[in-house]
């Protein structure tokens, strides 16, 4: 099945090895009826399912059939009598679906559950009887798709029924394989529904079905899908659409005289390769236009180069960008750093001489069928060759023990994708259908995925985030609820608040105060993208409204605290009688190099002399006037704390000053800004050699990042 294809001559042209094979488009109506009607030999498979059997047998050469032949008769006797909407024997629904995935190349115990996704459902067929005849297996995908029951869960079953799905595919990726191919039948069938339920149906389809193909890499069900769904809600446009592709049918293609001198350039540089002329799907004829405007001929299609190697792909590369003019600004090599959703290619595009722009996708053949079928083609992910193997010569699907007893018991999978990890732990904290439903949408409508590098050496070492998570997100991802007492963080060895936007392949260091009754401040929410992150956040304002109140007030002004002393400390002017002060702007003490100017008022102010001050009275023609200090080892200083915001900061910072043995004279706390609180102290020591120590105990409180002097 082309991912590609606007109609049935365009599959046959994207897919040149099924028109070899000279398969046509399936009567399914008569393929019911002929299944409810005709007599079976028990020896042999069912005529009905002798198009599942080809396109299986074209994907698996040495498969063995007769589980196939088992569950069809369990499924066709099982539904005997039920008709579809639509007026055919119901059969033809599980057989159109596993047709779908047999031409995907899906294997044999995908195919199996499939021909049986409908029964326990709609039938009386129970999971004890679909365990005992096909296997723990198989029983666990079926059940993985099997819908809950309305009369239980009310208007939340659906959200219910997606939940129950994203859990089992969480454990075997397979679920999904299915609810997409049955999903896409139903769509195909649509028609026969009441305007209103095609658009709810639609709807649902658009934000939850398509992105998860999308992410699962099943791109030839994503792009059929996005056609049905485009035709139903947005009828106008697509008609418009299937306007341009109307009339470009009736005009001359310059793509196939392209792939021509392609193919020529190839043979010459001895590349043996494929090219074939790929036929753009509606959606992606309907965006390129609103993006490009009037649309050229060589703009309905790409060009699709199909080779054996890795290398051969840049190969292929160089020649066509020494043999043509490239477009710089489309290369994207998804080979070197394929997407996270199993996608690899090399895109590209050129110019030719006649001023049309042709774009390649260029593959191995491998790489090809990912492409078109994603996690469909990986097979079973969860057994080893050997046991595959072995499975297929016995016929029988038994996969991980008592997997159908506990549906959701947790199979070890590290392939599992970032995405399906983060939705299957935030899912849990989601109790609330309505909760889930939304929160669900929202989360697959993130399109683009990052990976962030933990520098603290824990397990993991690499966290997955959507693309424009933020540092509250990785907290969370990391922490769970333990984030809510995150303070700051660390990108790429810098200092940075939560709100920072991550970027892929960034380092990051996350701060966790020590106080148990820190919590997050409720403007996390505007830069949490995670639903893990916001229903933490969410949850936790709701139960401390009072913090939540706190964090939340307007801006203040600075808070001072000023103690009853003042004057010069212990320096002393050579100008008698002079009233000596100790500058605010630097704050001098023992052993500093200082210099001193009188003021107004026949006041000697103190300035270190490095201070900037020094150097613009001088440029003022202010003589100065020499400063020395005292015997006496006792001193003013002024010292600027840098920290993350966070309740008893500033008790806890006080308390480390007085430990010191230091007497504050003032104190001023400015507003916090994106979480960050500047302090500055104006402190009497009674011996100037201990200020390091002083500074490295108010570095060690938890939240200081900096301590300088003034």
């Amino acid at each position: 099945m082309s991912a590609e294809a606007t109609n049935p001559e365009a599959r046959s042209e994207a897919r040149p090895e099924l028109r070899r094979r000279g398969r046509t488009r399936l009567d399914l109506r008569r393929l019911g009826r002929a299944a409810l009607l005709g007599p079976t030999s028990r020896d042999r498979l069912p005529d009905a399912i002798g198009h599942v059997a080809e396109a299986h047998r074209a994907h698996h050469p040495d498969a063995d059939l007769s589980i196939l032949r088992r569950a069809y008769v369990l499924a066709e006797s099982s539904h005997r009598g039920q008709m579809r909407k639509s007026g055919e024997p119901y059969i033809t629904h599980p057989l159109a679906v596993t047709l779908i995935l047999a031409e995907l190349g899906a294997e044999t115990t995908t195919l199996t559950a499939s021909l049986l996704h409908d029964t326990v459902e709609d039938t009386e067929v129970t999971l004890d009887q679909v365990r005992e005849e096909f296997g723990d297996e198989v029983c666990f995908i079926v059940d993985g798709v099997t819908k809950v029951e309305k009369i239980d869960y009310g208007a939340a079953a659906e959200p219910e029924t997606f939940r129950k799905m994203l859990v089992a595919t969480g454990n075997d990726v397979r679920v999904m394989s299915i609810k997409l191919a049955d999903r896409l039948h139903n769509m195909r069938t649509l028609g026969v529904m009441r305007p209103d339920k095609q658009a709810r149906i639609a709807k649902v389809t658009r934000d939850v079905l398509i992105p998860l193909a999308e992410r699962l890499g099943v791109q030839a069900l994503k792009t059929e899908l996005e056609d049905l769904v485009f035709a139903i809600l947005h009828p106008e446009e697509y008609e418009h659409t299937r306007a341009l592709i109307a009339a470009h049918a009736g005009e001359r293609d310059p793509l196939p005289a392209i792939a021509e001198s392609v193919r020529v350039v190839l043979r010459e540089a001895g590349i043996h390769a494929e090219v074939l002329v790929r036929p753009r799907h509606f959606v992606s004829v309907h965006r390129i236009s609103r993006k490009r405007g009037e649309l050229r001929g060589s703009d309905f299609g790409r060009l699709l180069i199909l080779v054996g190697e890795n290398a051969d792909c840049y190969g292929v590369l160089g020649e066509l960008h020494t043999c043509f003019t490239p477009v710089v600004s489309e290369f994207k090599d998804f080979i070197a750093v394929p997407k996270f959703n199993l996608y690899q290619s090399l895109h590209t595009a050129f110019a030719t001489s006649d001023g049309h722009v042709a774009e390649v996708i260029v593959r191995t053949r491998q790489m090809h069928r990912v492409a078109e079928a994603g996690v469909v083609a990986l097979g079973n992910p969860y057994a080893t060759a050997a046991a595959t193997a072995a499975a297929a010569a016995s016929g029988a699907t038994a996969g991980t023990a008592e997997a159908c007893a506990d549906p959701y018991e947790e199979r070890v999978d590290p392939t599992r994708p970032g995405w399906l990890s983060r939705l299957l732990d935030w899912q849990q904290s989601a109790p609330d259908p309505d909760t889930f439903w939304s929160v669900l949408r929202a989360e697959l409508a993130q399109d683009r995925e990052i990976t962030v590098f933990r520098a603290d050496g824990g397990a993991p070492a690499t966290i997955s985030l959507p693309g424009g998570a933020s540092c509250i997100d990785a907290a969370y991802a990391q922490y769970g609820e333990a984030a809510h007492g995150c303070i700051g963080a660390r990108v790429n060895g810098r200092l940075t608040s939560l709100t920072s936007r991550l970027s892929d392949g960034d380092t990051v260091q996350l701060l966790l105060a020590h106080d148990a009754s820190s919590g997050p401040s409720a403007d996390w929410l505007e830069h949490a993208h995670t639903p893990a992150a916001r229903i933490a956040i969410s949850s936790w304002l709701k139960a401390h409204p009072d913090g939540a109140a706190a964090t939340t007030t307007a801006a203040r002004a600075p808070l001072s605290v000023v103690g009853a002393r003042g004057g010069g400390g212990n320096a002393v002017a050579d100008l008698p009688d002079a009233t000596v002060r100790l500058a605010g702007c630097c704050t001098p003490v023992p052993p500093d190099a200082v210099a001193g100017f009188v003021v107004r008022g026949g006041a000697v102010t103190v300035h270190r002399v490095q201070c900037a001050a020094v150097a613009q009275m001088r440029s003022l023609g202010r003589t100065s006037v020499a400063v020395h200090w005292r015997a006496t080892a006792d001193c003013r200083v002024t010292l600027l704390a840098e920290s993350f915001g966070r309740p008893h900061l500033l008790a806890d910072l006080t308390e480390a000053i007085a430990r010191e043995g230091v007497e504050v004279v003032s104190a001023t706390v400015e507003p916090p800004v994106e979480q960050r609180v500047r302090h500055s102290y104006t402190l009497q020591l009674p011996d100037a050699t201990g200020l390091p120590a002083l500074m490295r105990a108010m570095r060690d409180v938890p939240g200081v990042y900096d301590v300088s002097r003034a």
